[in-house]
């Protein structure tokens, strides 16, 4: 039985693995040849690999650059690292994650079934660490196993299937059309960004429209460009780290200004493997995904791992990701001046959420837009740990903590609950979303049919 889980496990926490069976699943619900299907799950399958080997990549690059500036500054506090408080977790409450992960993408289906919010949620991994932190958060109330999965399941399907509704409307002004969703834990700091751009920028001045003088439109390449401004970025860095500390800990001996510049263009490297990863990806699940959508659950939407909106702004990702990264360190002054936990900023979480961000915040504002919504954003990643932390139980203070706003939201919105009433207080919590929901569901409906009526 447990092999048997595990293996379960191991496929829904695997994006490529899933998302191919997913196209595969699509493919053949529309009767395509045995051909189209075989290629089509395969082509998303590398796909997936692609992106998840770019994602490896820029990880790999910023790991010493996180290193270097703790160094360089002599930082010392929380790092926010979704992997590693997922593995202290697992140790502890490893099963109750695996059955609320596969309860929560069960209800994930049946809300999207059942009420007009249509978002199927295929980032596994992501899935995997928010079933997590609901394990951790739902064990506090010493809540029996069987409530626990089905409270905590349900908790993980409505989380799925809010978010991604939550950031789609400026989902739609990035791709243009309706037919893909954004699967990832920082939805609700994207929207908040896109909500911001809109008030304070222009978007008819992108990002992407940046003008260069003639003597510098090589930098309109976004590789180009990438690997300058980090390039700079780094060796500032490496500066005030030295050079004994880098040869010594990091470089194995390389000067530390070349190391620097080789680590700026891994960086680089990184997100050109992911942007063509992206392309492979939304060229065989949109039209795979068809299937599902209309035999399943009809008119679903997928939604993918947030370097699906890289493509369209790569600008905006750089941007999104240095004025995010800004915004921790500015809010890290502040835990200093103030006295609160100090939470050093993680470049993972600024990089793929700060950027996404960005990207969010110039479809709606422009290049004012990515700068202060991404900036509000690092701001935001950085103080909501500090609310999460003391819901987590004996998690909460290891020396890491969940760093995306969706953590922050659900976590801190359960664990409230808990607080007040216990048990009882989350199952009422949890189930009075769901009830929402189903009302927002009934209402739209009504509207749609007054509206025929009147027309």
């Amino acid at each position: 039985m447990n092999s048997v889980l595990n293996i379960l496990i191991d496929i829904a926490s695997t994006p490529a693995i899933l998302v191919a069976l997913i196209a595969v699943l699509g493919l053949g619900l529309q009767k395509k040849p045995i051909s189209d299907v075989v290629r089509g799950g395969i082509k998303t399958f590398v796909g997936f690999l692609v992106v998840t080997a770019g994602a490896g990549v820029i990880e790999g690059s910023l790991a010493p650059f996180g290193e270097m500036f703790q160094h360089a500054f002599n930082m010392q506090g929380v790092v926010p690292n979704n992997e590693a408080i997922v593995a202290l977790a697992l140790t502890k409450y490893g099963t109750y994650t695996a059955l609320i992960m596969l309860a929560g993408m069960a209800f994930n289906i049946l809300i999207a079934r059942i009420t007009k919010f249509k978002y199927i949620y295929l980032t596994g991994h992501a899935t995997l660490y928010m079933a997590c932190m609901i394990a951790v958060i739902m064990s506090v109330t010493k809540m029996s196993a069987v409530p626990l999965v089905l409270v905590g399941g349900l908790a993980l399907g409505l989380a799925n299937t809010i978010f991604p509704a939550i950031a789609q409307p400026f989902t739609k002004q990035i791709t243009k059309n309706d037919s893909v969703a954004l699967g990832h834990t920082g939805n609700f700091g994207y929207a908040l960004s896109g909500f911001i751009g809109k008030y304070v920028g222009n978007k008819e001045k992108s990002t992407e429209d940046i003008n260069f003088p003639k003597g510098l439109s090589f930098l309109r390449d976004s590789t180009v460009s990438i690997t300058l401004t980090m390039g700079i970025v780094y060796t500032i860095v490496a500066l005030f780290a030295g050079n004994e500390f880098i040869s010594e800990n990091l470089s194995n001996g390389t000067n530390y200004i070349i190391y620097a510049l080789q680590q700026a263009g891994m960086f680089a490297a990184g997100v050109f493997v992911i942007l063509a990863g992206v392309r492979l990806i939304l060229a065989e699940i949109v039209p795979a995904f068809k299937g599902i959508s209309e035999k399943l659950v009809p008119n679903s939407i997928p939604a993918l791992d947030c370097p699906i909106v890289f493509p369209y702004a790569p600008n905006a990702v750089l941007i999104g990701f240095l004025t995010s990264f800004v915004g921790g360190i500015v809010s890290l002054f502040i835990m200093i001046a103030t006295g609160t936990t100090v939470i050093i900023p993680g470049v993972v979480p600024h990089f793929f959420c700060g950027a996404t961000a960005g990207v969010f915040g110039n479809a709606t504002g422009g290049v004012r837009g990515a700068v202060v919504g991404s900036f509000i954003h690092g701001v935001i990643i950085s103080f909501m740990p500090i609310l999460l932390m003391p819901v987590m139980g004996d998690l909460g203070f290891q020396g890491s903590t969940f760093s995306d706003t969706d953590y922050g939201v659900t976590g801190i919105f359960l664990g409230k609950l808990a607080d007040m009433g216990g048990q009882i207080a989350i199952v009422s919590g949890v189930l009075a979303v769901l009830a929402l929901l189903l009302a927002l569901t009934i209402f739209g409906k009504k509207k749609a049919t007054e509206t025929k009526e009147v027309a």
